[in-house]
């Protein structure tokens, strides 16, 4: 006869849709077999038919589980950078609550850094969506949206010199560390690398015109200064019309790059280009001559995670959390200045750059170590443009706007040593070609840049005249 004990166990170790378990000397062979969730774990996100929640027919249920789904999926885009997002809400209690200023530096500096992170996320998802004009209209005014955020809130501050400095600062840390590192980083792997020369030397070209733009008014007054008339008036003119024409330039760069001549920046295209005169003699065949082929060129496909709405919506939400810890950022630095004695061209020109440039320093380095240099090289010196073409002079205009004496006049010491990078980084892409040594040339200038500006005061000037003729005489 069966006992009644045993026959109760039996039926109790059924699974819910109707499978029994294999018993041994009646215990379950596996130990999770108690738990039907943890032995599927996607059942905790699926409905009684078996589909996920954010396909559910209920809006009620469909909309959060989308929310939070789309949420996890774009956390682990960049799941190393996304882990700093447990900064962002204590930075903005500490600067709500009025905490030390050192604390609310250093928290919201760090919360910065993730936000910056799903700002370009966010726009490459919405950039593959609106073709590649929009695209790229998209990618120059987000691309460096941290930094312009940040330079406004300083703007409306009167913190003029920590704007000039953040600026000088992006386009430093893009020509020489992020391009450094991603040359390093490349050459380590990779014997030497090549990339794009035409392209190259377009971008070379622009940011010497650049970097005239800040000689230029910077000598005027220095040639001023033994002059009766005022000086400041004249500089204001200048580095108005300048801006203007700048951003003339950077549209018709634009329209250059995608419309006129799109051949000449596309990645395939350009590499064909390139080694068309280094082809072997007995046909184009690419597979035994060392070239790389076009299929083996073509980029990734992307995976699309968030749909237009969603990534437009994400880039309202971060804009807005970022100008929040922007603003307790830029306070706190004349607090931090004081106690920590770091000065503020320090903090403008090497710590903020750092933490704008953050996630396009992992994006470049990534995509250089894969050995697609045509897009690390359009990262590092591309968002060097735009800073200089692009964000600089709207900030010029934008101060005249609102009544701020934001001028292109940097001084000298800040101007020759921005001059001495576009040139060193001039010589070194002008080839197409890089290595690690090259890399490591980069990252030393850089270095013995962030050490001289450790040591600059705040107060330090000097004649630019001066400066260039001592250097080229």
């Amino acid at each position: 006869m069966e006992n009644p004990a045993a026959s109760m166990k039996h039926k109790l170790r059924h699974t819910a849709s109707g499978h029994s378990i294999p018993q041994i000397n009646g215990r379950a062979t596996a130990p999770n077999s108690r738990t039907p969730l943890l032995h599927n774990p996607s059942r905790l996100v699926q409905n009684s038919n078996g589909d996920p929640l954010w396909e559910d027919s209920r809006p009620w249920v469909q909309w959060p589980a989308n929310v939070l789904h789309l949420a996890y999926k774009t956390l682990q885009s960049n799941i190393y950078v996304n882990v700093f997002l447990v900064f962002v809400p204590l930075g903005i209690v500490a600067g709500a609550m009025g905490w030390n200023p050192s604390v609310v530096f250093i928290l919201n500096f760090l919360a910065i850094i993730p936000l910056a992170s799903l700002l370009s996320f966010a726009t490459e998802q919405l950039s593959n969506k609106l073709g590649q004009t929009l695209g790229g209209l998209l990618n120059a005014t987000f691309g460096n949206a941290v930094e312009l955020i940040v330079s406004i809130v300083a703007l409306t501050n009167n913190e003029i010199h920590i704007v000039q400095s953040s600026m000088l600062g992006s386009i430093l840390s893009n020509l020489l560390l992020v391009l450094g590192c991603c040359f390093f980083a490349g050459g380590i792997k990779h014997h030497q690398q090549s990339f794009n020369s035409t392209v190259a030397s377009t971008m070379s070209s622009l940011m010497a015109v650049s970097s005239a733009s800040l000689i230029i008014p910077s000598t005027l007054y220095a040639a001023m200064k033994s002059s009766t008339i005022k000086s400041e008036p004249n500089i204001l003119v200048i580095s108005r019309g300048t801006s203007v024409i700048l951003l003339i330039l950077y549209v018709l760069y634009l329209f250059f790059q995608l419309r006129t001549h799109a051949d000449l920046f596309d990645e395939e295209n350009g590499n064909k280009n390139d080694t068309n005169n280094a082809q072997p003699e007995d046909g184009p065949d690419h597979g035994q001559g060392g070239l790389v082929t076009g299929n083996e060129q073509q980029a990734e496909p992307e995976e699309q995670i968030l749909s237009p709405w969603a990534a437009g919506v994400a880039l309202i939400v971060v804009t807005i959390v970022v100008a929040v810890c922007a603003e307790f950022l830029v306070n706190s630095i004349d607090s931090i200045v004081q106690t920590a004695h770091i000065s503020k061209t320090f903090i403008g020109l090497i710590l903020l750059p750092i933490v704008g440039n953050a996630a396009e320093h992992v994006t470049a380095v990534v995509v250089a170590w894969k050995d697609k240099m045509d897009l690390a090289i359009g990262v590092a010196i591309g968002s060097s443009l735009q800073i200089a073409l692009l964000v600089t002079p709207f900030l010029v205009i934008l101060g005249w706007i609102i009544g701020q004496p934001m001028t292109l006049r940097f001084e000298s010491f800040e101007t020759v040593v921005f001059f001495l990078s576009v040139l060193i980084t001039n010589y070194l892409i002008s080839d197409g070609k890089s290595n690690y040594l090259e890399g490591a040339m980069l990252l030393g200038m850089y270095t013995i840049i962030a050490v001289a500006f450790f040591v600059y005061p705040d107060d330090a000037g000097g004649s630019i005249g001066g400066s260039l003729w001592t250097l080229f005489s």
